[in-house]
């Protein structure tokens, strides 16, 4: 299991204490040296049904671009961005196996699909 996290996001914190408190084992990686691939982020879109749960909306570089260029942007376009400036990616983004993303974390949902 992998733990795309960012360590100035306190949200992140909580995941990942809250990961521990639970013995759950996982690899932490630095969401802005090793973003998730495209592919991974494809993936997780299509479980999710769509794209907009990827993304970190309330981030300054979101707003930065604004919401109407994003929506108008293309799957391809909107991806390879999300590689290109990974802070746009809703965090911590968990990718337990190709049927199980986690994005933005909810403890409930991660009791759901983690215990």
């Amino acid at each position: 299991m992998k733990l795309f996290s960012y360590s100035a996001c306190s949200t992140c914190r909580r995941a990942i204490k809250w990961l521990k408190s639970n013995d759950i084992t996982f690899e932490l990686i630095d969401l802005l040296k090793s973003p998730p691939s495209k592919e991974m982020l494809i993936s997780a879109s299509e479980l999710y049904g769509d794209r907009k749960y990827l993304l970190n909306t309330s981030g300054a570089i979101y707003r930065s671009i604004g919401s109407d260029v994003v929506k108008k942007m293309t799957d391809f376009e909107l991806f390879e961005q999300l590689v290109k400036e990974p802070r746009l990616i809703k965090r911590p983004f968990l990718y337990k196996s190709i049927n199980c993303f986690l994005v933005g974390f909810k403890e409930e949902k991660w009791a759901e699909k983690l215990l």
